[in-house]
């Protein structure tokens, strides 16, 4: 089965810091665009309510990764990679005083992952 989301190995070497510093009890949301101008959002536990209109996609380095059910309609038919790239910038996401952000990549999913993915009732 192929994975709504994936993690590139920086991603979870950022990860694995963030869970040694914070413990274990993490998860990302993917943000609206509001703030975070759509990046993936690494929070504590109880820092963010996951409510009824969020979508598990995944688990990436252990943790499990949500988006809001209007956001998941339109990225559904991609594969989203979370990555990370050097950033300075003010983010309300774990990693902000590493000099990292999370960023997230997509593809487009092939007719055979996405009919897989129907077939499992994943979309």
């Amino acid at each position: 089965m192929v994975d709504r989301v994936t993690a590139t190995p920086a991603a979870l070497a950022l990860i694995a810091v963030l869970k040694q510093k914070h413990g274990p009890d993490l998860f990302f949301h993917q943000s609206g665009g509001c703030c975070e101008n759509s990046a993936p959002c690494c929070f504590l536990a109880g820092e963010l309510t996951i409510g009824p209109y969020d979508v598990h996609l995944g688990d990436i380095g252990g943790l499990p990764f949500y988006i809001s059910q209007t956001q998941n309609e339109y990225w559904k038919h991609t594969q989203l990679t979370i990555d990370v790239i050097d950033s300075q910038a003010d983010s309300f996401s774990l990693e902000s005083p590493t000099g990292k952000a999370f960023l997230t990549r997509s593809r487009l999913f092939t007719d055979a992952e996405w009919a897989e993915l129907q077939a499992a009732g994943l979309v």
